[in-house]
């Protein structure tokens, strides 16, 4: 019985121990650096995320900014009225034509460009070219839209560059007033949306396409598969996620147009083509103190763009098994 009674023990002893379930809130003593560096981030989150979310009140509200955050309270409710206000309103179908026009188009410009320009970059073989090309098309990236899109305002003006050497070619008799004829709007805002952002954005597929498997390309070398035919049918369908992710985001920021860029590229003789819901909003609410319009109208476009990602990622779903969720 000793015998037993000490193999046993001995058997406890070498049983591996079990390991303490981790509960999250009370591992301070182990965790405590890590989560004083993580408040910073949850305060800034609470305070210009969330905090924020209270005003969408103000919608439902005849809110009169005279009474100031007290009137947020006081104020008497309306129910609809400014969203059918908002719906009556003669600018309000052309800017979400303009709106949907420009992210459509320029979404589906966009991105094969950006794709296609980050498979050639993969491809080049001279590592200081490629880190060339890479600083080059990135930079533009990191000017703000003032600079950038005041340095295009020049360069189209009708005494610029480009009407210059359009006439040099003789493809124009008379210079082309770009950003005051509204039919060429939309071109100008995709055409410098892509320039400034085509580097960037191939990053992340570049990113990707890293981690794609490289015996894939080598197994298809060997069996005599040219570059073109490696980068169709093994490094598109490695990035296919990365792919469909960016789809998506573009999809559910359909509504969302680059503020400052619009803003920057915006004057009265475009203002048909150019008025979009975000100037829309900043009009309204900032510049005639109709909050209670504003809020209606940012809150009918976050509920819409919530809509498209959940559509789009169940799309995406659904055609290449993958989505962001």
């Amino acid at each position: 019985m000793a015998m037993t009674a000490d193999k046993v023990s001995a058997e406890k002893q070498k049983a591996p121990k079990k390991l303490k379930s981790f509960k999250l809130g009370f591992d301070f003593r182990t965790q405590l650096e890590l989560k004083l560096m993580l408040l910073p981030a949850v305060l800034f989150i609470f305070l210009f995320d969330f905090t924020p979310l209270f005003g969408l009140i103000m919608a439902f509200k005849n809110f009169d900014p005279v009474m100031g955050v007290k009137g947020i309270f006081t104020a008497d409710w309306n129910n609809f009225t400014h969203f059918k206000r908002v719906f009556d309103n003669f600018q309000f179908w052309p800017m979400v034509r303009n709106t949907l026009g420009i992210n459509l188009i320029g979404a589906a410009v966009s991105i094969p460009c950006t794709l296609m320009f980050a498979l050639l970059l993969n491809e080049i073989q001279n590592a200081r070219f490629k880190s060339f090309v890479q600083t080059i098309t990135y930079l533009p990236h990191f000017l703000s839209w003032v600079i950038f899109g005041g340095l295009f305002i020049t360069l189209l003006n009708s005494d610029g560059i480009v009407n210059y050497v359009l006439q040099q070619l003789n493809l124009i008799d008379s210079p082309i007033q770009f950003l005051a004829d509204p039919s060429y709007f939309w071109g100008v805002a995709i055409g410098t949306g892509l320039l400034k952002d085509i580097g960037w954005g191939a990053i992340l597929y570049l990113a990707a396409m890293a981690g794609v498997d490289q015996s894939l390309h080598e197994a298809a070398s060997i069996d005599g598969a040219g570059r073109f035919k490696r980068m169709l049918h093994i490094t598109i369908p490695g990035i296919l996620p990365t792919l469909m992710v960016l789809v998506i985001f573009a999809v559910s920021g359909m509504l969302n147009n680059n503020f400052t860029q619009i803003y920057v590229l915006q004057n009265s003789l475009n203002l048909p083509a150019s008025q979009v819901i975000d100037t829309y909003v900043y009009q309204t609410g900032l510049l005639n103190f109709q909050f209670s319009s504003a809020t209606a109208i940012g809150l009918m476009k976050s509920v819409f763009a919530l809509l498209l990602l959940f559509g789009a990622n169940w799309t995406s779903k659904k055609i290449t098994k993958s989505g962001l969720f």
